[in-house]
């Protein structure tokens, strides 16, 4: 999901470090050089960014627009069918 705004231990800003934790990891920096230049000193907020799992990525494959679409053409046909059948 989205990394949190802040530490849940101590209570420091964090959200706003992920890009540019991302972008120094990037740019060949180890973990502890990239935490260590974004002044996260405390190990609950070393915690937070080391163990946070992006999931938005594969979150947003699943569309709930196509999801809805499909399953109001199925509900469609059904009705047509039931009159077909209420015909006969």
């Amino acid at each position: 999901m989205l990394i949190p705004v802040r530490c849940f231990t101590c209570g420091k800003v964090i959200g706003n470090k992920w890009n540019t934790y991302l972008a120094q990891l990037g740019n060949g920096s180890t973990e502890e050089q990239a935490l260590d230049n974004l002044g996260l000193r405390r190990y609950c907020c070393r915690t937070m960014i080391l163990s946070h799992v992006n999931l938005i990525d594969k979150l947003l494959l699943y569309n709930v627009d196509a999801a809805s679409a499909s399953n109001s053409s199925n509900s469609s046909n059904a009705a047509t069918t039931d009159e077909a059948a209420a015909t006969n």
